[in-house]
């Protein structure tokens, strides 16, 4: 059916692959569109069948998951499934490059099936709203209107690739909020915006919940960067060393960082063309 959300299990365990695909098989919404065994066979069922998600395991004989990832990152596939890394070990390397390659979820095994397609669900959703929300704008006739769009699909690009490569992983909620409240802060006129009355209540009503929600959700966003993200990219971006315990800032230092990184970033290279 058309409104199901296809999905490629690429995994060694011919047992457990066999198991995860006949769960998805009974839930309303979904169907299994192959089952690889290996990183190779897995390249060549996404380029013949076009899948919605690929349940992609790390490792693997012949070709694991990260060579996966990096094999499309190269290639120009017109239809780019969702990528769900799964893995029996929490290594942070292992998430952070899954991450940067373009990876959406990562989840440790053993894991609640149903649990993981809710997740999937949610992304795919999101993902296709965006991308519906982006063709609208490329699709508008006048002139202007377009360059407009551009720079709107531009600054957002900028502005995931400096979250991700810091180490928030997309499925936080703290992400989307992040994401949004930059965007929000670059394209202000205002010197300072204040992040409590405006930017808070802005990107709650956009998302549907409330100020206290988002300020939460940002807060665990980037304490989880403080633990796990890119200390590498958060001390370049921040100037310091940054300790883990006693350095890390507020939602309204954090935001304004990130977004004076991307206005200083355009002033530099200019506008696109």
């Amino acid at each position: 059916m058309a409104d199901r959300i296809s999905i490629l299990i690429v995994e060694d365990n011919i047992e457990f692959g066999n198991l995860v695909s006949e769960r998805i098989s009974f839930e309303d919404g979904f169907e299994v569109a192959g089952l690889a065994r290996d990183g190779f066979q897995a390249i060549d069922m996404i380029m013949a069948l076009k899948p919605d998600v690929v349940i992609l395991d790390i490792v693997m004989p012949n070709l694991d998951g990260i060579g996966v990832l990096e094999r499309i990152a190269e290639m120009k596939l017109e239809h780019k499934p969702i990528f769900v890394m799964l893995s029996a070990v929490g290594q942070d390397i292992f998430i952070q490059k899954s991450i940067a390659l373009g990876a959406e979820y990562y989840v440790l095994k053993p894991f609640e099936v149903g649990l993981l397609l809710s997740r999937i669900k949610e992304i795919y959703v999101k993902n296709r709203e965006e991308a519906l929300s982006r063709k609208k704008v490329t699709e508008m006739p006048n002139l202007l209107k377009e360059n407009t769009s551009n720079n709107m699909i531009n600054l957002e690009m900028e502005v995931t690739n400096l979250i991700r490569g810091i180490g928030i992983p997309p499925h936080m909620h703290g992400y989307q909020y992040l994401r949004e409240a930059i965007i929000h802060t670059v394209n202000s006129n205002e010197p300072f915006t204040s992040v409590t009355k405006v930017i808070y209540p802005t990107v709650a009503e956009k998302f549907s919940t409330t100020p206290q929600g988002v300020e939460r959700s940002i807060r665990n966003a980037i304490g989880s960067a403080w633990i796990n993200g890119n200390m590498d990219t958060i001390d370049s971006l921040f100037g310091y060393k940054a300790d883990h315990r006693n350095e890390k800032p507020t939602n309204s230092e954090f935001i304004a960082k990130l977004a004076d990184k991307i206005k200083i970033d355009k002033q530099v290279s200019g506008p696109k063309k």
